[in-house]
């Protein structure tokens, strides 16, 4: 590795990550518009989730687009247009997109809604792409997935207000108002959405972002190997399993959450957004927590750090709520449960491995929690699982990345295609709950914990079988 990939380049690094705040704004309004879709286009549960599958499924179609296009010009897309070009047509797209929700919410249409939203999160699979590797890349190697995780904790930034935004844009302030108010008022914030695309693509354009640069494989030792395919190393193909459960997982639990808050505990919709807000910022605080390391090598101010993070990233989700004029009453008792969050994360001890199977069994305990009580308790029970799905991303992503080599960017893109769990597993829980009842339902998302935990145990022995130690890796700071 060379000097100047040394430290972690934060000039290039914080325009990128701007990039990851639009993914969590949009992805969380969504949890939103399910509600205020269902009740305004007369949707079951399952139908109401063809938000998700039009949202999700479109970086799958991304994914096979980006591959068919590579395959035809015989060089791979980004390399050849460049990073920052990648980025900028991506925020394009996305733009493109929001446009869609103007003539939809003057017709009331929702197959136009949801083409919008599909076209959206096709410039964001093109995002991902090139934006997932790059973090990885602006910097030493051994920090990469901590700087994913940071990426991830600005996101979630993203995710925590988004609710509050659309919410307030559908609502306002009185969190009331007809439903065909509701759609009416859909078009202001995606227009807006639109144009802050917009700029960002130019504002990336004129960055310091490199157009190529040092990539994952040309950085890592490369083992002599005569795999032609990504596809053949075991550890990405359970991987891709693992990232199409682990976004189901994660987007499920949120997205049939109203639902559950509306027909159990008697919520009104415009009640709801400050429990999505949680939910996702939820995530913000366990990727604060698991980010330090990307900040200091000092072991005694990363244990510090390790307690300041999380609270810190709790104090945001206050004040943007408090700023929202929300009851804040309720959330107090949350800063509690992020103990077990710390607990977790400090007997991980930095190995991807043995995160993702902690963390994935503190989120079984809590669906089961949330399964067996009601009430409150049921609600913090599920919001809790954004605490424990907060840094499963970069864990799997590692995982299944290690030892490839050569093909590592064309398994980045493979994994990427499997972001559509987020839409698939929502749906499979929204048709379930109208057999078995919501609650009840979540016992999809015990399932998705279960093999994720099952991949953290047995992908760390395929790696140790091709001489791959995340033990050894993190000791020995290589």
């Amino acid at each position: 590795m060379n000097s100047e990939n040394s430290q972690t380049k934060w000039g290039q690094l914080i325009p990128l990550v701007t990039v990851f705040f639009f993914w969590g704004f949009v992805s969380a309004s969504n949890d939103i518009l399910i509600p205020v879709f269902k009740k305004a286009f007369d949707l079951t549960q399952g139908q109401s989730q063809f938000v998700s599958i039009a949202f999700y499924i479109s970086y799958t179609v991304g994914s096979l687009l980006y591959i068919g296009i590579s395959l035809l010009i015989k060089q791979d897309l980004v390399n050849k247009i460049g990073y920052k070009n990648g980025l900028a047509l991506g925020l394009v797209i996305s733009a493109l997109g929001t446009l869609l929700f103007y003539p939809a919410a003057n017709t009331g249409s929702y197959p136009l809604m949801l083409a919008g939203l599909f076209t959206v999160g096709l410039g964001f699979s093109l995002q991902q792409t090139v934006a997932n590797p790059l973090a990885i890349a602006l910097g030493p190697i051994k920090t990469g997935s901590q700087r994913l995780t940071l990426a991830g904790g600005i996101n979630n930034f993203g995710t925590t207000i988004g609710p509050l935004i659309v919410s307030f844009a559908i609502f306002g302030a009185t969190a009331s108002g007809s439903t065909d108010m509701s759609i009416e008022s859909v078009k202001i914030p995606y227009l807006i959405l639109g144009l802050a695309f917009l700029l960002v693509a130019v504002l990336l354009k004129f960055s310091s972002l490199p157009e190529h640069p040092e990539t994952i494989e040309e950085s890592l030792e490369e083992a002599t190997s005569s795999k032609k395919s990504a596809l053949q190393y075991p550890q990405l193909v359970m991987g891709m399993i693992a990232i199409f459960l682990y976004v189901g997982v994660e987007v499920s639990t949120a997205s049939n959450l109203p639902a559950y808050m509306e027909s159990k505990l008697g919520f009104a919709i415009g009640e709801i957004a400050p429990y999505i807000s949680l939910y996702w910022a939820s995530l913000m605080i366990g990727r604060w927590t698991g980010a330090v390391e990307a900040f200091t090598d000092n072991m005694t101010i990363q244990k510090v750090l390790r307690f300041l993070a999380p609270y810190l990233a709790f104090g945001v989700f206050l004040l943007v709520n408090a700023i929202a004029k929300h009851d804040l009453t309720p959330f107090y008792i949350y800063g509690l449960i992020i103990l077990v969050l710390i607990a977790a994360d400090m007997a991980s001890k930095g190995n991807p491995a043995r995160m993702l199977l902690l963390f994935s069994a503190c989120g079984i305990v809590s669906l089961f929690t949330g399964m067996a009580t009601a009430g409150m308790v049921s609600v913090y029970a599920f919001t809790s699982v954004g605490l424990f799905c907060s840094t499963l991303w970069p864990c799997i992503f590692t995982l299944a990345v290690s030892g490839l080599g050569k093909h590592t960017s064309q398994g980045s893109s493979f994994l990427i295609m499997m972001i559509c769990g987020g839409g698939i597993i929502s749906w499979v829980q929204g048709f379930v709950s109208d057999s078995i009842g919501i609650q009840n339902s979540y016992f999809v998302g015990v399932i998705c914990l279960t093999y994720l935990a099952f991949f953290a145990w047995k992908v760390s022995r395929i790696l140790k079988s091709q001489g791959i130690s995340f033990e050894e890796k993190i000791s020995g700071g290589h």
